[in-house]
Parts: structure tokens; C-alpha cells; sequence
């Protein structure tokens, strides 16, 4: 088979995107929702010129917050839900200005309670029509949540023996006495898909595209790993025998042991990759373009023995991401992804990508270390990939800034042609626009001027990460205009 050459969805014109995770959205809530501050921040985007929103993983997040460690590689985190949408529509009655954090999961079930009283509604038909057609994922999700519920949140491999190891007669068993339940977790999962459909709606009506991440792995305590246990590389009790990671680099001097089980690839590849299938199929109704976190995976991966506590002592080992990404390809034509490939990068790497058409990433933040051969450099990108100031595992521009050596603030702006006075994290918002790069993306910290303290993740912690929001006193009046000014001088 040959790659197909139809256009990248990304190569149709030159755009400019903004990241932000729908949780750092404004509201009354600890966390930012699918509310009206949603659809906002949309109209803002297209005030400002700006055409793709790019978010993080919208996964069912464990007690870390991490969207990259979710229970679920397919469900989304159902805290998200507007409360608003559902009074809209008669299904909570409880006014608008009593809606807490606290009454949400209330609320959720009043929601659900209500709808089951009206089976003959239209709302009640799309339901039952959203479980059969994502019944590939749906079933066991909703099965293992209700489980989890009963075992007060505990990760599966600590479940008893029976439901543990999905013996048939304890799952036949748990599906009858946790119906309720069950269909509980099934209604929020469809709730969300509804909003973000008419989110995703909204956007695309202003020519805005949805620019989600897929993470390459997924938790051991996730459904995928409970109900699909061939796939993955353990032991006889469910743990992992190797775990992933990535080797010491520029963010920790140990390397990452993220501690995700690695893919058994071979049993992968004897359906055609049937679970990766599925996967795309979902991401693909709620986004128009993917970003693969750790792309470099797919080619080959470090493998880390479970017993090691750092991630110094891995090895590489060759992935099939060619017979991957043409099985995906064959299904899905021309594909919507985009390579996170950050770290170390190697031809292979490289020569995937491109046989695939895959924009690359350029992290600006990396590229003023001196050397005028750095492929972070604004004269070293291509059309063929995605330019950025920092990313969400860096820090804002202006901390990043405040933190360099004399020295190394004048490399930039002499680089940049910039005067010192024009201050930063200006220059490199400009210098991302500017570049031949086809979509340039700004987090919207950066376009805020916020300093330290303000960053999304400090990859290699586990506290006080994800927690970042915005408030819509931060943005100027007259940002909108400046960004669709530099929008049309950079013709993005």
C-alpha cells in the first residue's frame, strides 16, 4: 500500500491557534466547563483572527488531574458538563444561581432521573442511539466505572480475584446488581459528546478548528488496560513487567519514568490494530485535528524494567508505527494528525513523519542555546509543521525570559531584530506568526503577558500542576484587534 497524498487539513492554508485546556476556561466552578464561557472564548478567537483552538486531552482524569493519565482512552471527563445545558432543557429545575461544584453529580443524576421519565423524547432516542453506536468502548467503561464506584475508587488490580480478572459469571453478575449505575456513566458520557458536539459545531460555523492531543499511553488503572489485558506487556497479577518513559533530556537529568505499561505490539498488529482503530474513530468526533504526544513512540520506544525507579536504565525497541499509521490511514484517509516530536529525534523518526505528510513541532523556547544550526530556529522550519512560543510543559515566555542570562536575553533579540524596549513575550509571538511554519500556536498565557507562577505542568511533578485558569478581566479590550491585525500581516 501507498501513502495517500490528499492535503493535510493543516496544509490548506496558513493559521494561527491559541492553546488553552477548556479547564483553565473562566467560572464559578474549580474547574473551567463547557458553560457559555466556552462559546466566548470562541467568539473571541474569531474576533482575533485566530482559527484553531488546541486543548489537551479531555480524558476522565485520575486524583492527579493528569490528562495524560486518564481511566479511559476513549470516555471524557464528565465534571466538564454544563449544568446551564441541562436546565436549558428542562432536565434540572434547580435555579441557575444554586448551581455548585458540590451539587454537580447531584444535579447530573436529577438530569438522568429526569430523562428516563421521558422515553418517547427526542433527547431520550439520541441516547439510546449515542449507546449503540459507541457501544465499541461505551459497555465496558460504564461497567468498570460502576464497579470502581462500589470499590471506593480503587484501581482495578486491587478489585477481588473474580472482577479483577472479568470472570464471566462475576461480570454477568456485576451488570445486574449495577444496572443503574451503569447506565448512569453511559448518560454523562453522553451528555458530554451532546455539549461538545454543539461546541464543536459553534467553532466550525466561524471557521475554527478543534486541535485536541492524544496521548501515546494510557494508565494501568484505566478501562483499556482492564478489559484488554493481552495488549499490554504484564504479569500475571496485572502489573506491568516494563513501563514507559523517555531518557534523561532537557527537562530532568533521570529521564521520565511515567510508569504507563508498554503495548504488547505484536498482539496489536494480529487484528489490524483494532484498538487503535477505535480510538481515532473517537477523537475524530470530537476534534478535526489530533496532536500524538510522544510520537517518537511509534517508532521505537523506551522500554524501562518495572522494578527500575528512574528511567536512566531503559532501552529502545522498535515500534511498527509505519504498519500503524498506513492501517489508519487505509480507514481514515489523509490523517488529521500531528507529530508531537520534541526530545530525541532521530532520521527514523523524521522519515515516518514525513511519509505520512505529519507536521513536526517548533518549540521556540528551544531554540536560542547559540548554535545557528538549532532546528528551533525560525530559518530552519517548514511549511510542514506547528511553531510555538512554549508548549504546556513549558514555562510562560516572560518567566522563561526573566530567567536567561543577560547574555542569552540579547542572543533573542538580536536574533529577532527586536529593540529591547518591545517587551516581552512579544518578539516571539511575532516571530511564531512570521514563521513559514503552517499553523502557529500561542498559549494564551503568553498572549496575556503572564509571568511565573502561571504555567500549566512542570513535567517530572505531581503537585500543582493542571490547575491554571484565566479570567476574562485579563484580556485587554483591544487584544482581539491586535491579534487579527498580526493575524492578516502574517496572512494566518
Amino acid at each position: 500500500m501507498t501513502v495517500r497524498t490528499d492535503s493535510h487539513i493543516l496544509h490548506q492554508q496558513r493559521r494561527a491557534g491559541i492553546l488553552l485546556h477548556p479547564t483553565s476556561l473562566p467560572g464559578p466552578f474549580p474547574r473551567g466547563i463547557i458553560c457559555h464561557d466556552a462559546y466566548r472564548f470562541v467568539e473571541f478567537l474569531h474576533q482575533a483572527g485566530i482559527k484553531v483552538w488546541q486543548m489537551l486531552p479531555l480524558g476522565l482524569s485520575h486524583s492527579d488531574l493528569s490528562p495524560y493519565q486518564a481511566l479511559s482512552a476513549h470516555a471524557c471527563e464528565p465534571s466538564m458538563i454544563s449544568l446551564d445545558w441541562l436546565h436549558d432543557r428542562k432536565l434540572i429545575t434547580e435555579p441557575v444561581e444554586e448551581f455548585t461544584f458540590k451539587n454537580h453529580q447531584h444535579l447530573l443524576k436529577e438530569a438522568w432521573t429526569t430523562l428516563q421519565k421521558n422515553k418517547s423524547s427526542s433527547l431520550y432516542k439520541q441516547f439510546q442511539k449515542f449507546i449503540k453506536q459507541q457501544a465499541y468502548w461505551l459497555d465496558y467503561f460504564a461497567l468498570f466505572m460502576a464497579i470502581r464506584d462500589q470499590q471506593d475508587q480503587a484501581p482495578w488490580f486491587k478489585w477481588p480475584e473474580k472482577l479483577r480478572e472479568r470472570e464471566s459469571a462475576a461480570m454477568e453478575s456485576a451488570t445486574r446488581k449495577y444496572k443503574e449505575q451503569i447506565d448512569f456513566h453511559r448518560f454523562q458520557q453522553f451528555i458530554f459528546f451532546q455539549q461538545w458536539r454543539d461546541l464543536k459545531q459553534y467553532a466550525s460555523e466561524r471557521n475554527i478548528l478543534l486541535f485536541g492531543d492524544l496521548p501515546i499511553y494510557v494508565a494501568l488503572d484505566s478501562v483499556d488496560v482492564w478489559a484488554h489485558r493481552e495488549l499490554f506487556l504484564l504479569d500475571a497479577d496485572g502489573q506491568p513487567r516494563y513501563v514507559a518513559g523517555v531518557p534523561p533530556d532537557y527537562f530532568s537529568e533521570t529521564g521520565q519514568r511515567w510508569g504507563n505499561p508498554q503495548y504488547d505490539w505484536p498482539a496489536m498488529q494480529t487484528d489490524q490494530f483494532k484498538w487503535w482503530q477505535q480510538r481515532i474513530q473517537t477523537q475524530l468526533e470530537l476534534f478535526d485535528v489530533i496532536r500524538v504526544d510522544h510520537f517518537r513512540g511509534l517508532e521505537a520506544y523506551w522500554e524501562i524494567d518495572a522494578k527500575e525507579k528512574t528511567a536512566i536504565n531503559g532501552r529502545w525497541v522498535e515500534a511498527p508505527g509505519q504498519a500503524l499509521l498506513q492501517t489508519l490511514d487505509d480507514r481514515f484517509h489523509s490523517l488529521p494528525l500531528a507529530a508531537e516530536d520534541l526530545g530525541t529525534i532521530t532520521d527514523k523518526v523524521t522519515r515516518l513523519r514525513e511519509r505520512f505528510h505529519l507536521p513536526g513541532m517548533k518549540v521556540l523556547q528551544f531554540a536560542f542555546d547559540g548554535d545557528p544550526k538549532n532546528i528551533y530556529l525560525p530559518h530552519h522550519h517548514e511549511f510542514n509543521s506547528v511553531v510555538y512560543t512554549g508548549t504546556h510543559d513549558n514555562d510562560t515566555t516572560l518567566s522563561w525570559y526573566e530567567h536567561l542570562e543577560q547574555h542569552s536575553q540579547d542572543y533573542i533579540y538580536n536574533y529577532l531584530g527586536s529593540n529591547p524596549g518591545d517587551a516581552m513575550p512579544w518578539p516571539l509571538i511575532r516571530a511564531a506568526l512570521a514563521s513559514v511554519s503552517c499553523l502557529a500556536v500561542l498559549p494564551l498565557q503568553d498572549l496575556l503577558g503572564l509571568g511565573q507562577g502561571q504555567r500549566m505542568n512542570t513535567p517530572g511533578t505531581t503537585e500543582g500542576n493542571w490547575q491554571w485558569r484565566f479570567s476574562w478581566d485579563q484580556v485587554s479590550p483591544d487584544l482581539a484587534a491586535s491579534l487579527s491585525s498580526l493575524c492578516h500581516q502574517y496572512d494566518r
